[in-house]
C-alpha cells in the first residue's frame, strides 16, 4: 500500500498524541471529519495502522536489561519453539531470520543475574540447539516509524 500526504501527517498526529479525537484531528489537519475518519479506517482496515495501545517501557516495569538472542532451531520444531518462547513473558519480540541462527528475539530482565533466569527460561525446550546472547548497552535509535512514515508520504506519486 502506499500513503500520500495527508495520510503520512495523520500518522504523525495520531504518533505525537494517540488519545486526539477524529474531530480535532481534522481541524488540526485542514479536512472534513468525515475524510480524517475515512483516511483512518482506510489505514486500519489495510494494516498500516495497526493500534492506538500505550508506548510502554520496560525499564519503568523494573526490567532495565534488554538482550538479543540468536537461536539455532532443531530441524522440523520451529513450531514447538515458537509455541514456547510466545508463553516467556520476558521474550518481548521473536523473528525468523537469515545467516548465522534461525531465530532473534528481544528478551528483557531485571538485572544481569535475572538475565540468566530469563535464557534458561527460553532455552528450556529440545527445539533450541544452540542460543548466543547480546546485552544491550544503549538503544542509539529507539523504535521509530514516523522518519519511514514521512519517506513514504513525500515519495507517493499522488502527492496528496
Amino acid at each position: 500500500m502506499t500513503i500520500d500526504r495527508l495520510d503520512g501527517r495523520l500518522i504523525e498526529l495520531l504518533a505525537r498524541e494517540p488519545r486526539i479525537g477524529v474531530l480535532e484531528a481534522s481541524r488540526r489537519l485542514g479536512v472534513a471529519r468525515g475524510t480524517a475518519q475515512a483516511r483512518l479506517d482506510r489505514l486500519q482496515s489495510q494494516g498500516v495502522i495497526r493500534g492506538f495501545g500505550p508506548d510502554v517501557d520496560p525499564a519503568a516495569l523494573g526490567y532495565p536489561v534488554t538482550a538479543f538472542a540468536t537461536l539455532e532451531i532443531r530441524q522440523g520444531q520451529g513450531a514447538d519453539v515458537r509455541t514456547h518462547l510466545a508463553g516467556v513473558p520476558e521474550v518481548l519480540e521473536l523473528h525468523t531470520i537469515t545467516g548465522h541462527g534461525d531465530m532473534l528475539c528481544r528478551l528483557v530482565a531485571r538485572s544481569n543475574a535475572d538475565l540468566q533466569r530469563v535464557i534458561d527460561k527460553v532455552v528450556g525446550i529440545e527445539g533450541i540447539v544452540r542460543a548466543s546472547t547480546a546485552i544491550v548497552m544503549e538503544n542509539a535509535v529507539p523504535l521509530r516509524i514516523i522518519p519511514l512514515v514521512r519517506e513514504a508520504a513525500e515519495s507517493s506519486p499522488s502527492g496528496d
